[in-house]
């Protein structure tokens, strides 16, 4: 195990870039996580970690190749990008693009949704209720984004999750792929009383809702019904029923 103690040491640096930046991301194709428990996590998901970054010893065994360093806390807390840095940071390999197949099963796709916070949970839910593939648009947050990894609780590791542009949305829709847009429009039909088993639902961001562009792909379109003192649900809020509607 090597001590670092200094914020200019190139590991450290390589670290804060890491949760800092999108484009330093994908150029090294590595990501940062946070936290002993999602260390556990993603060794038992079989994620390829390459580095953990430590304050305190690991009382279980890593792989022979996992580089490990110590440093204080407080180094720690200086490079992590989160509040309230836990313990131990790690890096992981960005894995291959995920190859799903919307034809088949139910998806969710993300239109939009910026916020990494609703991204991860989105992420979380749909892997507790075994929906086939998370599917974001290119507006959505980075799911590699610490954020979004940390909102996950470690469903990052085992949820199948792609990102589709606009044709290959449209190439699956004229290959025979069912979209449904969650979207309050006269012609929206309640949720209760609409199958979403073997489709893609369509779930947009909490200020603009669906865009057009999606709208156009929806052959159907699903409201939840709220009070009418509510404007509307948190995007996560509003997938966790969704996805919980789809899998009764």
């Amino acid at each position: 195990m090597e001590k670092i103690t200094s914020r200019r040491n190139p590991v450290c640096v390589h670290i804060k870039k890491l949760g800092e930046s999108k484009g330093y991301r994908d150029s090294c194709g590595e990501f940062l996580c946070d936290g002993l428990k999602l260390l556990e996590d993603a060794l038992r998901s079989g994620a390829e970690i390459t580095a953990v970054f430590t304050a305190e010893p690991i009382q279980f065994p890593l792989l022979a190749e996992t580089r490990v360093y110590y440093a204080d806390r407080s180094l720690i807390d200086s490079i992590s990008p989160l509040k309230n840095a836990q313990d131990a940071l790690f890096t992981c390999k960005i894995p291959k693009a995920a190859d799903c197949e919307p034809l088949k099963g139910t998806h969710i796709l993300l239109d939009s949704i910026q916020d990494p916070g609703n991204v991860g949970a989105i992420i979380r839910t749909a892997n507790a209720f075994g929906i086939d593939s998370v599917i974001l648009t290119d507006g959505c947050a980075d799911p590699f984004n610490p954020k979004t990894i940390r909102a996950s609780m470690g469903a990052i590791f085992r949820q199948c999750v792609a990102r589709f542009d606009a044709a290959d949305l449209k190439r699956i829709k004229d290959q025979g792929a069912r979209f449904i847009g969650a979207a309050a429009e006269e012609d929206s039909k309640d949720i209760s009383g609409v199958t979403l088993r073997d489709s893609v639902i369509a779930i947009g961001n909490e200020g603009r809702g669906l865009s057009e562009e999606i709208l156009a792909l929806c052959s159907e379109r699903i409201w939840i019904p709220i009070s009418a003192e509510c404007e509307s649900l948190n995007a996560a809020a509003a997938a966790a029923i969704i996805i919980w509607s789809a899998r009764k």
